[in-house]
């Protein structure tokens, strides 16, 4: 009988642990036109975690700059987090999609959500999402 205890709770507690164990993150199934959309209604904000320079040589207007090198720092990560409203939706962009998804992993952790985009800044332009002014 102790043997059966025994297996009940080490099948319940690898039950739990698989419960509270976040899948990692993944580019987002939402279409560019839903982003548009979502951002349109103020439903989203798109954060752009390429870095200054790249930043400074055209982004995407309305979105915020959160450099992954400064997201990798925990305590900037912290204080770039509070410029972001929880009850929104996070899609995050760079070039080529690799830094979206490790930055996302990283706001995902602040408790936002987050849909990391595959699509980079010269997609996104192409499918119609505005360039801002320099």
């Amino acid at each position: 009988m102790k043997s059966h205890q025994n297996l009940l709770f080490i099948l319940l507690a690898g039950l739990a642990s698989a419960a509270f164990a976040q899948e990692p993150l993944t580019h987002t199934k939402d279409s560019l036109d839903t982003v548009k959309e979502n951002v349109k209604a103020g439903k989203a904000v798109i954060v752009d975690v390429r870095e200054q320079e790249e930043w400074d040589a055209g982004h995407l207007k309305g979105a915020v700059l959160m450099p992954q090198s400064k997201l990798k720092v925990e305590a900037e990560a912290a204080e770039l987090a509070k410029k972001l409203d929880k009850s929104k939706v996070i899609y995050t962009h760079c070039r080529a999609g690799r830094r979206a998804l490790a930055c996302g992993e990283i706001l995902k952790k602040q408790g936002f959500d987050v849909r990391p985009l595959k699509a980079g800044f010269d997609e996104l332009v192409k499918a119609g999402f505005e360039k801002a002014e320099k």
